[in-house]
């Protein structure tokens, strides 16, 4: 264990937090199969928040800046294509020149007020943005908070991180409170008027909830935060209606400029890069076993040092978090437009959302596998039909998303290359599509297997139907068309006698598919030699019987 240990009163001079939480969106047209979410969302009323965040990439000039190239050149060109489109290098209009991503921010929220304990006052943050963020063919959506304070203690950075971004409490108190959440939770307008206020003290609320509905409800300020989208079961009002896909503790990336990050002991890091419990600088919030490979698993040191006059910056990565700590006395680090900061609000904010957009899309995909066989009945034809429909769809939107989304790399710059490997890594994503994948492929394989099945059935049928048709067709053609010399009978007699033979031979053609089944059982019977003339005229038998015998 490190055996320096910070002041008591260090201050972080910015912080800076940025939560995401990915969301799976319902269907709201039960047969496209591309459900364009943001388009009911445009059109959803004067009383909606959101409006579309309009791009710096249209093609005016004046409103592009040195960062917003920085942040372009950044990507590799598949990446790039993803973030910002073709746009007029494409020379047409269309959803496929611009981005297949849609953002919408709304601009009514100006702080966010936490009180962490009952005995503490309330920390006061600035929102710097409230986003939506939509992807063209996946039903997901991901909201994006960012919140940041100035000279902040330590110990409120570290409540922050560990109790703010939750969607619900995992158990109360014996006071009352939300376990591990923040106490309480206010949304402020710029007049300093109260939005909206969390509401995890209400226990009989998120009890009912999941008793009716099996689902987790979630707190009243993160409700107001998303609408007019609706949760799902929840019978509030609202056409885009969500549902949660992970845990509920979101994904959060946190900026953290001190004096002098080198006072910061080895406990510091671990609970700043795991999120953890706050405690004191000199004790490890888990074992030092559990903590054996943190700093190789988490720990990104490419420009971290203790000593000399290096930048001194530091990136923890678990997959879940990603953690920039530096020194708030460089203005590599500090600077908004070309320093880390910069870099952190664009540049890692878009990898880090592309991992976590890659984990979403994967388990929104495995979720509609899990529904689809839920509701699949298989003596219904119907719900058989809708089931591979669902499978087909599932199977066609798999392929999209993996040549138009799916990518290992982003980025040939080495940190942002590097980093969004850890994030990937320490969230497992390349396993979790080889699983999507494989769970796709076996559903679709099913599918085409019972399809050749039920093509080599009805081949049987046929075969069978043509065998016994073509008796009836020898035996009448031996016999001649004279056999009833009647071809200057009037068109009465003659229609009567078509009907006469018309119809007994449509009926045993009926009979013969009918039993079809049984006379191939037969025909093969008959064609086995190694059967003794006992077994074959037991399985004549069988194609009269209700139990067909055993023929052996």
């Amino acid at each position: 264990m490190n055996a320096e240990v910070n002041v008591p009163d260090t201050v972080v001079r910015h912080f800076r937090q940025i939560l995401l939480w990915p969301l799976q969106l319902m269907p709201i047209q039960e047969n496209a199969q591309i459900q364009k979410h943001w388009e009911v969302l445009e059109n959803s009323g004067p009383e909606n928040p959101w409006r579309e965040l309009s791009s710096e990439f249209s093609g005016d000039q004046s409103t592009f800046q040195r960062r917003h190239y920085n942040e372009f050149v950044t990507f590799l060109p598949h990446v790039q294509r993803f973030l910002y489109g073709e746009g007029l290098a494409r020379g047409k209009g269309g959803w496929h020149a611009e981005s297949p991503m849609r953002v919408f921010r709304r601009r009514d929220i100006a702080k966010a007020k936490a009180t962490f304990r009952r005995d503490k006052p309330p920390v006061s943050f600035e929102v710097g943005h409230v986003e939506l963020y939509f992807f063209y063919d996946i039903d997901v959506v991901v909201l994006a908070l960012e919140l940041f304070a100035e000279d902040i203690s330590l110990e409120d950075v570290q409540h922050t991180l560990y109790r703010f971004g939750r969607a619900y409490p995992l158990d109360w108190d014996a006071d009352g409170t939300g376990n591990h959440c923040v106490d309480k939770v206010e949304w402020l307008a710029a007049d300093a008027r109260v939005l909206s206020c969390s509401d995890y003290d209400i226990e009989e609320k998120y009890l009912a909830f999941v008793s009716r509905y099996r689902s987790p409800y979630i707190a009243s300020h993160w409700e107001f935060l998303l609408k007019p989208l609706a949760l799902h079961y929840s019978g509030e009002p609202g056409l885009i209606r969500y549902r949660q896909l992970e845990f509920h503790r979101m994904p959060l990336m946190a900026y953290i400029a001190l004096d002098d990050p080198r006072v910061l002991t080895r406990g510091d890091f671990v609970r700043l890069g795991l999120a953890a419990v706050p405690g004191e600088p000199g004790v490890l919030p888990y074992s030092e076993r559990h903590l054996l490979r943190f700093e190789r698993r988490y720990c990104y040191d490419r420009h971290w040092s203790r000593e000399g006059d290096a930048m001194n910056t530091r990136f923890i990565c678990s997959g879940r978090i990603l953690i920039a700590v530096g020194s708030a006395s460089k203005a590599a680090f500090v600077d908004s437009e070309t320093g880390m900061l910069g870099q952190f609000r664009h540049q890692y904010f878009l990898l880090f959302l592309i991992a976590h957009f890659h984990r979403a899309a994967l388990l929104m995909l495995s979720d509609r596998l899990v529904i689809a066989l839920n509701d699949l009945d298989i003596q219904n034809a119907d719900s058989v039909r809708h089931f591979k429909r669902l499978i087909r769809q599932t199977f066609e939107i798999f392929l999209r998303f993996t040549h138009r989304y799916w990518f290992h790399d982003v980025s040939d710059q080495a940190q942002a290359r590097d980093l969004f490997h850890m994030c990937t890594g320490n969230l497992g994503t390349d396993d979790l599509y080889n699983e999507v994948r494989e769970e796709i492929q076996d559903m679709s394989s099913y599918l085409d297997s019972d399809t050749l099945r039920r093509q080599s059935n009805s081949m049987v049928r046929l075969t069978v139907s043509t065998i016994f048709g073509m008796i009836a067709t020898v035996t009448s053609g031996f016999l001649g068309m004279n056999l009833i010399a009647e071809g200057d009978a009037t068109w009465t007699m003659k229609i009567l006698y078509f009907l006469m033979v018309g119809v007994p031979s449509l009926m045993l053609a009926l009979y013969v598919i009918l039993k079809s089944k049984r006379l191939s059982d037969f025909l093969d019977a008959l064609a086995d030699e190694r059967l003794s003339p006992r077994s074959k005229s037991v399985a004549a038998e069988n194609i009269f019987r209700k139990r067909t015998r055993p023929v052996r």
